[in-house]
């Protein structure tokens, strides 16, 4: 079966002279844990490790993954065309090296789920198109479980403060694109149950000094929600609207080229683009002290009870 689906694979990309394709463990949004409908390496290699990346090419097919997952990989791996490439270990090259043992080949990935600054090759790259979905015919649907707003009780600070502190941090960038799903969750004070035992929803989010843009998967979202979150000036649009409306923004744009996908950046205009090559450390900061004032509210509470139970 999985020799099966490498031998569609190399055709699909003979068709489209494509000599290189990567498939990694990811989403669209760099998350740790990923959804069933973004587990195509899984589903191509067989390897069912949370952690790992396969590489296939004519003549050849490698996985790479780390430590933990040797023995399971080397048993899921057996009796495929896919050969292991343990990670770390002496004479097994990473796959920058080994993608820079072919600098003519043409590199194909699907551009969504590979973050920017691990696509800076010198190759010709097609990024386009997700092959991977024209084999998996069953593929699970893109979760859309139900969006909804989480108190500001519980958050430590509205939305609308948050986006204040944020607009004032961006500095002479016209918007801020931020694509992790817990920065989202955090910034706009919404949850969701798209990611296994993670209360996130797929989203986008595009800020802009007066007002922002969530994109959402729209059947996630009740007309509350959506209504609730326009009295702060954000806008809720469509899930994958993102990828054309960034195509058309004038203005610099700040972005972390560690979590935001290949395909978004190379949709903006390169002369405009102001890339934050870090991590948005403001955003850990900013959670960071509202978790510090929380943990401070219930130190106090629990002392006042321990009185009381003295007392009493």
């Amino acid at each position: 079966m999985i020799n099966q689906r490498i031998t569609k694979l190399r055709q699909l990309m003979k068709e489209r002279g494509i000599d290189l394709y990567i498939i990694p463990t990811s989403d669209f949004h760099q998350s740790e844990y990923v959804g069933s409908y973004f587990e195509a390496r899984h589903y191509m290699s067989g390897f069912s490790g949370s952690a790992g990346t396969l590489i296939v090419r004519q003549e050849e097919a490698y996985l790479w993954t780390d430590g933990r997952y040797f023995i399971q990989a080397e048993k899921e791996l057996a009796g495929s065309c896919i050969q292991l490439m343990k990670m770390r270990t002496p004479g097994v090259p990473t796959i920058k090296e080994y993608i820079e043992k072919y600098p003519e080949a043409t590199i194909g990935f699907d551009g969504r789920v590979m973050p920017y600054n691990q696509c800076l090759f010198t190759n010709t790259i097609q990024a386009n198109e997700d092959l991977v979905d024209l084999i998996w015919q069953e593929r699970p649907e893109l979760s859309h479980e139900e969006v909804y707003l989480y108190d500001t009780k519980y958050c430590g600070a509205s939305r609308k403060e948050k986006l204040e502190i944020i607009r004032e941090e961006m500095k002479d960038a016209k918007y801020h694109l931020v694509t992790t799903l817990d920065d989202i969750a955090w910034i706009f004070n919404i949850r969701g149950n798209d990611v296994l035992c993670n209360p996130v929803a797929l989203a986008y989010a595009l800020i802009e000094k007066e007002k922002a843009y969530l994109y959402l998967r729209k059947e996630a979202v009740s007309q509350e929600v959506i209504d609730e979150l326009l009295k702060d000036q954000i806008e809720v649009k469509d899930y994958f609207d993102i990828y054309e409306d960034i195509k058309h923004i004038e203005g610099k744009v700040l972005l972390d080229t560690k979590s935001v996908n290949y395909a978004l950046v190379s949709h903006i205009r390169q002369e405009i683009l102001l890339i934050k090559q870090t991590q948005v450390n403001y955003l850990n900061q900013l959670k960071t002290k509202q978790k510090s004032k929380q943990l401070k509210m219930l130190i106090y509470m629990m002392v006042l009870l321990l009185l009381n139970l003295c007392i009493g």
